[in-house]
């Protein structure tokens, strides 16, 4: 691994009033010619086909090793951590040359999410970081009242998991800290899939306040981290569009929160529909915690919808917030082929100026090609859709706006009439 250089800042007295040792520079990764420039323009990223490997050879550095990013002519564009065996070889944490990569950074990126956080929300539920939006790439941060469940994605925010959880505590003093580092993802970046305490007691189901209901989520065996506040701005949403008295089909439906606000809203039946029997056994107890009854269907949501269909079932409005079909490039026509199917099948089940909501969390999926396959799935059924608004991620996740990867959620509030 490059040591760096011995270069340093000018020493700062510490409090007993003597200098502090000189800090050491991180050794520099410089780029190729011109390469600097969608850097400068604000993105994060380094490739490694943008790295001058001649002059600073990536396989010298360990992974996560922390870098000076500079030009080809040697000006400072920032400070980042590496991987040389990941495409994208290095991300910047900083970019000013008196901020290095270390614990009081991060606390200080922290506590600017927090601030965000706490004028969306003031209780304490919500996406509290989100990766490079919030100026921390590589980490997802959600918060359960006093309990904080984390996500690292990447090989130098794996270096500086302990800086993390200092970083925590200090800012948060949370009772517990919970890593779900359980995501396939992390392949990529040759890190293993583990699930652990960092400290304090873990429950083994979290408590979710949203909407004024009260929901319950398994941990360490739920989805992502145990919620998806993702979609909290767009369940809210829903109730502008949800007629009183409304017969509610919630597909992908997890814990039933889609289903359970919109009977709290007023809707009079809801059907859940979801392929883990946890899960549904935790919609019925949230339901039945919130003072309402929800109905649920174990079963593939393709297969249950055509049942639906083939028994003559119809509902007010259905509700599709499927996982990800389409996860890299490869799976686009795949994917979208999926996108028309999940859409034709739940179309037959709208009754006249019924309410489609149709979701997709696939970055790969453009939401114009979102709304082509409902087009094409509203023509297929003979029906006309008309698109009332589209909504996207909760402002808990940031759009970061040099990078389109951090606007990926996308949903279609869409009136279904007779063509």
């Amino acid at each position: 691994m490059i040591s760096g250089p011995a270069e340093a800042a000018p020493p700062r007295a510490d409090a007993s009033g003597d200098p502090a040792p000189p800090r050491v520079e991180p050794a520099p990764l410089s780029l190729k010619r011109g390469e600097e420039r969608r850097l400068i323009a604000g993105h994060p990223w380094v490739f490694s086909n943008e790295v001058d490997t001649d002059r600073t050879p990536l396989t010298a550095f360990a992974p996560g090793a922390c870098a000076t990013v500079q030009s080809d002519r040697g000006r400072f564009l920032g400070y980042a951590y590496v991987n040389p065996h990941a495409l994208i070889c290095a991300r910047i944490l900083s970019r000013d040359a008196s901020l290095p990569i270390d614990e009081s950074l991060l606390a200080h990126r922290l506590g600017v999410a927090l601030a965000l956080r706490q004028q969306l929300n003031p209780a304490p539920y919500y996406r509290l970081v989100f990766g490079e939006s919030d100026g921390l790439p590589g980490l997802v941060l959600d918060r359960y009242g006093d309990l904080i469940v984390g996500q690292i994605a990447t090989a130098g925010m794996e270096a500086l998991k302990s800086a993390a959880e200092s970083a925590v505590r200090t800012v948060l003093s949370p009772a517990a800290l919970y890593w779900k580092n359980d995501s396939a993802a992390r392949a990529l970046e040759h890190l293993p899939e583990v699930a652990e305490p960092a400290f304090g007691a873990v429950p083994d189901v979290i408590e979710v306040l949203e909407g004024g209901a009260r929901f319950h989520a398994p941990l360490a065996g739920g989805q992502k981290t145990g919620w998806f506040y993702d979609q909290a701005a767009n369940r809210a949403r829903l109730m502008r569009y949800l007629r009183p008295g409304a017969r509610v089909l919630d597909v992908f439906s997890y814990v039933g929160a889609w289903s359970i606000l919109a009977l709290r809203g007023g809707a009079r039946s809801a059907t859940c529909i979801d392929a883990s029997q946890d899960a549904l056994d935790h919609a019925r107890r949230n339901a039945a915690d919130n003072g309402v009854e929800v109905e649920c269907l174990r079963d593939d949501a393709f297969g249950a919808l055509q049942s639906l269909h083939e028994g003559g079932a119809r509902f007010d409005a259905v509700i599709l917030d499927p996982p990800a079909f389409i996860k890299r490039k490869k799976d686009i026509p795949k994917g979208q082929a999926a996108y028309r199917k999940l859409n034709q099948l739940a179309l037959h089940l709208v009754d006249r100026d019924g309410l489609l909501v149709s979701c997709s969390c696939s970055y790969h999926l453009a939401e114009a090609d979102l709304l082509a396959a409902v087009q094409a799935a509203a023509r297929h059924c003979g029906r006309f859709v008309q698109v009332l608004e589209l909504g996207g991620q909760s402002p808990d996740h940031p759009v970061h706006p040099a990078i389109p990867e951090t606007r990926y959620l996308k949903a279609l509030y869409c009136r279904v009439t007779r063509d």
